[in-house]
C-alpha cells in the first residue's frame, strides 16, 4: 500500500461523536511509552502526524486520521500509565472500552508491545479483554532495533509461549522499528489485504 494522503480528522473522548463515515477503522493502542506515535508517523511517513512525547500518557483522546480517503487510522490513549490521576485513568478506560464495544466501523485493533520486555500482565489482560469482547486484534512488537536478532527472536518466542497458555493460537503479529521502518510494508500490506477482502465481500 502506498500512502497518498494522511489527514487529521478529529479528536474527542465521546464515542458517539466519532466520524459517522462508514470507512473501515484500524485502532492502535498499547501501554504508555510503547512508541505508538512514532510507529504511526513511521507508517504514514510523516514527522508529526501523531504527536510524540517523552512524557508517557500524552495521547488522551480518540484521534481519527483519514488515510488515502478510504480508511481510518485511530490513535487511542495508552493504558496503564501510573502518573495519570486515578480520575483521568477511569475516564480513559471508560471511553476506551466504549470505543471497542460500540464502534461498529472497527475492523481490527493493533496492540503494541515493547519487544524488550517479558510479557506484562497489563498487556495480557488487555488482550484477554479484547478476546472476550470479540474484538479482532493483532500484536505489533515495537522497538525491534533495540535488540539483537537472536534476543528479539527469543523474546517473541517467550511471548508466544505465554500467550498459548490461554489462547488456542498466537494472534497474527508483526515486528516493527520506527527508527528504521522495519515492519512498515508488512503492516500496510496487511491492512490493504483486509480492505480488499472486505470490498470483495461487499460486491458479492
Amino acid at each position: 500500500m502506498q500512502i497518498k494522503s494522511a489527514e487529521f480528522t478529529m479528536s474527542n473522548s465521546d464515542v458517539a461523536k466519532c466520524p459517522k463515515n462508514p470507512l473501515p477503522e484500524y485502532a492502535f493502542i498499547g501501554r504508555s511509552n510503547v512508541g505508538k506515535s512514532s510507529l504511526i508517523n513511521m507508517l504514514m511517513q510523516r514527522k508529526s502526524l501523531a504527536k510524540t512525547s517523552g512524557r508517557p500518557g500524552k495521547t488522551q483522546l480518540i484521534n481519527h486520521f483519514t488515510i488515502n480517503k478510504n480508511w481510518f487510522l485511530v490513535d487511542l490513549p495508552g493504558y496503564g500509565y501510573a502518573r495519570v490521576s486515578k480520575s483521568a485513568k477511569k475516564v480513559f478506560q471508560k471511553f476506551i472500552t466504549q470505543y471497542f464495544e460500540k464502534r461498529q466501523q472497527l475492523v481490527l485493533a493493533f496492540v503494541l508491545v515493547d519487544c524488550r520486555h517479558e510479557p506484562q500482565p497489563i498487556d495480557l489482560e488487555f488482550m484477554q479483554y479484547l478476546g472476550e469482547s470479540g474484538v479482532p486484534f493483532s500484536i505489533i512488537f515495537t522497538k525491534a532495533d533495540k535488540l539483537k536478532p537472536n534476543a528479539l527472536k527469543r523474546n517473541i518466542e517467550a511471548y508466544e509461549k505465554k500467550m498459548l497458555e490461554t489462547w488456542e493460537e498466537m494472534p497474527s503479529h508483526f515486528v516493527s522499528s520506527s527508527s528504521n521502518s522495519t515492519g512498515r510494508d508488512e503492516l500496510l500490506n496487511y491492512i490493504e489485504q483486509i480492505n480488499n477482502e472486505m470490498n470483495m465481500e461487499e460486491t458479492i
